[in-house]
């Protein structure tokens, strides 16, 4: 049994989630896990809402509530997005906890001590109009290296460079489109190039395997060409203080959030295995060299994904140019790969709140059925490149594809089998066409999962839909619904549709980690427990270091999941009449929905 963390990028708490963020971390990383589990590994997935930043202070003085009322406010309405769309996280939690700020500040301290951290005097970025800091990515520009317009001030997206706010040619808010003013300030910077070596030897192992996504290792082997030191902490009251004593109690300066996000992988692990009753459970993901990690993001965060947490856990090693000693988390494992998706765009379009072209989670959950949504990023969203939601799309996918291919073999299947024998039939001898089409389903099992295991996902849904093809031709080939007209056929009627239950149950379990609703609706309406895709479910806890705070999280029990693999269909199940799995959509609503758009 392997370890396995899935790692899954935290949504900013600035407002809810539309389903472009979810389409790059949320429904890969849930796929990928449940696969995980029932291949009969230990996986642990994590995350959180993050709270900190200039964006929240931002959003809220929008709203007239303090940024503490803001994130409470909005973390319970990203938990109850992504519950909704059935995403297993062991602990899904958030940044404002006293246990993250206790893991942040341990970092923060075994990399100082390490000697990984520099204290410079540079230029920061102020908004003339309110005076704070405005963060790297809210100032947009000229890149100086490549000419391309619409650089952010953290880092250039066409040429890939590190930047710096100070580096871009003709700068300007993206809040308000005033140009910033730069004043100096002091900060302590991550000592990149003393990492430099470590992490090109990391990435060069990483390339080795040949199991990284191209654009993915391509792009972080590029931003190391310019590395140089990076400013970990900011001018903002708002954050998780540094823990030096000259510092700890300045209101003004706090870590970067970019540094505690990223941290926060490994206090969630934390806080999951002190809510666990063994605190030192989480050591078997972190603290073991065999132990795998993934993390599942969109493109834009790449580089604090393959640059910034990587340098931070090696410095904290010590495995860096200035060497350094081990600390009390223990020596911390590097990810074993990044799983980064490209964009989602809307009718093609960029989503934008402020310019109304959004879908929430919640709006969209509210009509529409979440496995049709994940079905929909399955097969058609930005994995290997941009891709776009359309409601036309949208209705087609899921009317021509789902209802029409696998909802009309479940239904005419249970319908056939409730009709004329009224649970699940016994097979007589098999012919040909039988084994054949048992033996197309079941060795499906490999060449679906291998996909899934190497974030192949679009390719493994593919191949499990044209397997459900292969089925829906068994049957039309072999027209049961005649067979049932003459009693001296029903033997043969029974063995086939036998086959047909199989053949059912077998796709229902290739098809669960993609649908998870959905699966456990067929499961029982084969005469099943209808639970063989474990759901989430939200918990309101206490914080482990401040009784006074409570949060909701989200985790479940996900160990008893069915192993992956063809497993023998139920011979007797009462199979009741069904009802149909999936809702056709009416055509009509591609209007509906582009008439809400404006």
């Amino acid at each position: 049994m392997t370890k396995v963390l899935s790692a899954v990028a935290w949504p900013y708490a600035n407002g809810p989630r539309h389903i472009g963020h979810v389409a790059g971390f949320g429904v890969p990383s849930d796929v990928f896990s449940r696969y995980m589990r029932m291949a009969g590994h230990d996986v642990l997935m994590v995350s959180g809402s993050d709270e900190h930043g200039t964006p929240i202070l931002i959003a809220a003085d929008e709203a007239g509530v303090t940024p503490q009322e803001l994130v409470d406010r909005n973390h319970r309405l990203i938990v109850e997005d992504l519950v909704g769309l059935g995403l297993t996280y062991d602990l899904y939690t958030r940044t404002t906890t006293g246990n993250h700020h206790a893991v942040v500040q341990e970092l923060f301290t075994g990399v100082y001590e390490n000697g990984y951290f520099v204290e410079q005097t540079t230029k920061g970025a102020i908004s003339p109009s309110t005076g704070r800091t405005l963060p790297d990515r809210y100032i947009e520009g000229t890149c100086p290296i490549c000419g391309y317009d619409g650089a952010r001030g953290d880092q250039c997206d066409n040429c890939g460079n590190q930047l710096d706010p100070a580096d871009l040619i003709n700068p300007k808010s993206k809040i308000n489109g005033e140009t910033p003013e730069f004043i100096e300030t002091q900060h302590f910077f991550l000592d990149l190039p003393a990492l430099a070596e470590a992490l090109t030897a990391w990435l060069d192992e990483r390339e080795a395997t040949g199991l990284w996504r191209p654009n993915v290792i391509r792009f972080s082997q590029n931003i190391l060409k310019e590395i140089r030191p990076r400013a970990m902490t900011r001018d903002i009251d708002w954050g998780i203080a540094i823990p030096l004593p000259e510092w700890q109690d300045n209101p003004t300066k706090k870590l970067y959030v970019w540094f505690d996000a990223v941290v926060g992988y490994l206090s969630a692990s934390i806080e999951w295995a002190r809510r666990s009753g063994d605190a030192d459970a989480w050591r078997e993901w972190w603290n073991r060299p065999e132990a795998l990690s993934y993390y599942f993001m969109g493109k834009d965060n790449i580089t604090f994904h393959s640059q910034i947490w990587p340098a931070e856990l090696l410095a904290y090693n010590g495995k860096g140019s200035h060497g350094g000693s081990a600390h009390q988390l223990g020596e911390l494992n590097l990810p074993t790969e990044v799983v980064s998706s490209e964009f989602l765009t809307m009718e093609g379009k960029k989503f934008s709140s402020s310019r109304k072209i959004v879908i929430y989670v919640k709006d969209l959950l509210e009509r529409y059925q979440p496995d049709a949504f994940r079905y929909f990023v399955a097969v058609a969203g930005p994995e290997s490149q941009d891709s776009d939601f359309s409601w036309a799309e949208f209705v087609r996918r899921t009317n021509d594809e789902l209802v029409a291919g696998w909802g009309n073999l479940v239904n005419r299947t249970a319908t056939l089998i409730h009709k004329n024998f009224g649970e699940i039939p016994g097979a007589g001898e098999l012919g040909d066409p039988e084994r054949a089409v048992l033996v197309t389903v079941a060795d499906a099992f490999d060449t679906v999962g291998t996909l899934i295991a190497t974030h192949r996902q679009k390719a493994a849904i593919s191949e499990a839909m044209r397997v459900v093809g292969e089925v829906n031709k068994y049957v039309s080939d072999n027209e049961p619904w005649k067979l049932a007209k003459d009693p001296a056929d029903r033997e043969r009627l029974g063995t086939i549709l036998h086959v047909m239950a199989q053949a059912v149950n077998d796709l229902n379990l290739l098809l669960s980690p993609f649908l998870p609703f959905t699966a456990n609706a067929v499961d029982a309406t084969l005469g099943g427990s209808g639970r063989i895709a474990p759901l989430p479910r939200i918990e309101d806890v206490t914080d482990l270091d401040d009784a006074s705070r409570t949060y909701p999280v989200i985790t479940g029990d996900y160990g008893d999941v069915p192993q992956w693999g063809s497993r023998p269909i139920s011979v007797g199940a009462s199979v009741e009449k069904p009802t149909p799995v999936f809702v056709k959509l009416d055509p009509s609503i591609v209007n509906e929905e582009l008439a809400r758009l404006g």
